[in-house]
């Protein structure tokens, strides 16, 4: 964990001064700059209560579409944790277990529900979301990590029976997110992390971008799947997840 998080400071200093001509658009919104974070137990409703505060307002700036999956942009307010992989439904795996709040305009990755209620399931990436994610440190983007992939003919990967159909470590557990003025936020059940409720945390705001050339993706292509290409705010400033559940 110390050296990723060592090798995520270096690149986010990076990703600043470099970042890719897409995420430099949202380099000084407000929307991304994070000003608090906190994750509070509810033990009357049995629930983690995960929550975001940002200078401007929080889930209206969402990326532009570019028509395609190739290159698709993601925002994402992100919680990195110290979770186990195993405590949200996936196989042991080393990496940063974090829950991110996302939109996308090109791809919809939560097929099993329908968050702009319209009756039609695979419309809605646009929607701020929750996935669970384990990041790796990866240095072929500037943001340092990526979602960390796994080949699809193996066996052994253990993912959690709401996981989309893609080769990484990514769920798509369902969880309501709410935008309120400066405030995101989103509950999870304490069984859904498997009872844990002493964990630490941070709160990053950044911007992801996939990669699907159209002969398909690979472990060890040029680029990640999903891989984070600029990071806008961390809070903490060196993603030391600092931050207990209160």
């Amino acid at each position: 964990m110390k050296q990723i998080t060592f090798l995520f400071v270096t690149a986010l200093a990076i990703s600043t001064a470099l970042g890719c001509e897409k995420c430099k658009f949202y380099n000084n919104n407000p929307d991304f700059k994070i000003k608090s974070a906190t994750v509070k137990l509810n033990k009357k409703f049995g629930q983690l209560e995960f929550e975001i505060t940002v200078e401007g307002v929080a889930g209206k700036t969402v990326p532009k579409a570019v028509g395609k999956l190739d290159g698709a942009p993601v925002l994402g307010y992100v919680f990195p944790t110290t979770l186990k992989s195993e405590d949200i439904g996936f196989g042991k795996t080393e990496g940063i277990v974090a829950l991110a709040l996302t939109a996308h305009p090109d791809f919809d990755d939560s097929p099993l529900w329908d968050e702009n209620a319209d009756g039609i399931f695979d419309n809605d990436g646009i929607v701020w979301h929750p996935h669970w994610v384990v990041l790796t440190k990866d240095d072929r983007v500037k943001g340092g990590l990526s979602v960390k992939e796994f080949d699809q003919n193996d066996k052994s990967v253990k993912l959690p029976t709401t996981a989309p159909k893609m080769p990484m470590y990514m769920d798509s557990p369902g969880f309501a997110v709410v935008t309120e003025g400066n405030t995101i936020r989103v509950a999870v059940p304490t069984y859904r992390v498997n009872n844990q409720t002493s964990f630490k945390f941070d709160a990053v705001a950044c911007h992801m971008e996939v990669s699907a050339p159209a002969e398909g993706h690979s472990a060890g292509m040029k680029m990640p799947m999903l891989g984070v290409y600029n990071v806008y705010s961390v809070l903490s400033k060196d993603l030391s997840l600092p931050y207990p559940v209160q």
